[in-house]
């Protein structure tokens, strides 16, 4: 049981990258509760993320859709509160095909949260991103700013965000959103910018940086979102929204540095690419209301990066796997990239 009386817990998205590192701190810090965990295991998620507690006897893994009602009733019925990591999470595969992100996004939230409304759940907890408040040229987002989404991805995640407070409202359900910042830490799947420079640096494969590199975010360390999100669930007070942010601004020039550095790889395998489309320049977030709350983030960007290319280079043959085919196809659409030849 938590310190919130919260004994059994659904966690969608569970197998995700943020996802299951909450779901291991959860039942680290908690001897007596129960966690169900749904996944779609789409090629982001995977059980492999869960494998230090799989055999865990307070966890249960169901793997299917929260788009599926039938699916999510039973799931819904057996558990006290949600949290939902469940979502499509990329920016340049909504640009490249929206209608995946509107269907996860949107009508998987809208399933769990009937399904929670209907089964009187104590806490909904939808886990969304800095990027719905948009680009942010100066100062600093704070939660009760406008939502000004540029991307398919960012769009479907306000979407999800307007449900959920409508659901507050219409049925008072006790709804928390929390809104993180760029995440980065073991077991992200190597699409995203730290992980394919990490897995693409020890390749010595090309560095495929976004314009001419200046565009700047907060990088946050798996472990303190997890851990935010966690104390939201806890003590967070119903109907508000919390950033979660580490308050670093750093350029993809200055990931490609700290990466090549770490990895031992020469400055010559940084490579320019086209920009993104409505490429959102800057994002950063005004954390004082969680930090209300006792949290603050503890890891550095610099360790951060450290702990996240140790692992990298240790589980080198999770990461290769998932560089596969169809990852290879997608690398060089995105990019526009012919070929993604060693030097």
């Amino acid at each position: 049981m938590t310190e919130a009386g919260i004994a059994r817990l659904l966690v969608a998205g569970g197998a995700g990258f943020i996802g299951s590192a909450f779901v291991r701190q959860q039942l680290r810090e908690y001897p007596q509760l129960r966690i169900t965990v749904l996944d779609k295991l789409t090629y982001a998620g995977s059980v492999e993320n869960l494998a230090d507690v799989i055999d865990d006897g307070r966890l249960r893994f169901v793997e299917g859709d929260i788009c599926d009602a039938e699916m999510v009733e039973p799931l819904a019925k057996e558990t006290e509160a949600t949290v939902n990591f469940a979502a499509e999470s990329h920016v340049d595969r909504s640009l490249l095909r929206a209608d995946a992100f509107v269907k996860t996004d949107v009508e998987g939230t809208y399933v769990l949260l009937e399904a929670a409304r209907r089964h009187g759940h104590r806490r909904f907890v939808q886990v969304s991103t800095d990027e719905v408040y948009g680009h942010v040229p100066t100062g600093r987002s704070k939660e009760d700013d406008p939502l000004r989404p540029r991307s398919p991805y960012s769009a479907t995640k306000a979407g999800a965000e307007m449900l959920v407070g409508a659901y507050r409202a219409s049925y008072n359900l006790e709804t928390l959103i929390t809104r993180g910042s760029n995440t980065y830490g073991p077991y992200q799947f190597p699409e995203k910018i730290i992980p394919l420079f990490i897995t693409n640096a020890l390749e010595n494969r090309p560095l495929p940086i976004y314009g001419d590199g200046s565009a700047v975010r907060d990088y946050l360390y798996v472990d303190d979102h997890a851990a935010a999100i966690g104390l939201v669930l806890q003590i967070g007070k119903p109907g508000e929204s919390y950033n979660i942010g580490a308050g670093s601004e750093v350029s993809g020039v200055q990931v490609a540095d700290a990466v090549l550095a770490l990895c031992g790889r020469p400055a010559s395998l940084r490579q320019f690419v086209t920009d993104r489309p409505g490429h959102d320049y800057r994002y950063a977030l005004d954390t004082a209301k969680i930090a209300a709350l006792g949290w603050k983030a503890t890891v550095r960007f610099d360790e951060g990066m450290r702990r996240t290319v140790d692992w990298y280079q240790t589980n080198e043959d999770w990461w290769k796997r998932r560089k596969s085919a169809e990852f290879w196809e997608f690398y060089r659409a995105n990019y526009k990239i012919s070929s993604p030849l060693r030097d």
